[in-house]
């Protein structure tokens, strides 16, 4: 293994290195990481989730904008262990844009989705990533993203 790959994120771990909160934590827990490169965690989809009732009743889907987020979330995880930062209540860490987003497969309640996202590059502060959803074997979203942390202006 190399020398700044990692191991597992449990979600406690997980919930020091990202600021968001229930219900909006997408990532239960992260399988592997190599700090500047890669990261693999996993997002479980429950029936329980509060957007369910309103996105199709009757045949329940994960909105794909969620699982992009998932994948930003991921990717977050990602920089803020590659710099050696945790969140603060100075900054936030925004979405700069979004690419090449494409949805190949339906996310149902039970399903759950492998994240794979990649860094890029990393320029001026801006942070490009390549992210892979997966059910299974079967991709279900992949997206081209850009990420920047900002103080936040009081």
């Amino acid at each position: 293994m190399a020398e700044n790959a990692m191991n597992s994120m449990d979600i406690h771990d997980i919930l020091e290195h990202l600021p968001h909160r229930y219900p909006f934590v997408l990532v239960d827990r992260v399988l592997s990481m190599e700090l500047g490169k890669e990261i693999v965690a996993v997002k479980n989809v429950s029936v329980n989730e509060p957007y369910f009732p309103g996105h199709f009743p009757y045949h329940p889907v994960m909105p794909g904008v969620l699982i992009v987020e998932a994948m930003a979330q991921a990717a977050a995880l990602l920089s803020f262990k590659t710099m050696g930062t945790k969140p603060t209540n100075d900054s936030v860490y925004y979405f700069a844009g979004i690419d090449s987003a494409r949805f190949k497969k339906p996310v149902s309640p039970g399903d759950q989705i492998i994240l794979n996202v990649k860094i890029d590059r990393i320029l001026k502060g801006i942070w490009k990533y390549s992210g892979v959803a997966k059910v299974g074997d079967e991709v279900v979203a992949e997206a081209n993203m850009m990420c920047i942390l900002k103080a936040i202006e009081k």
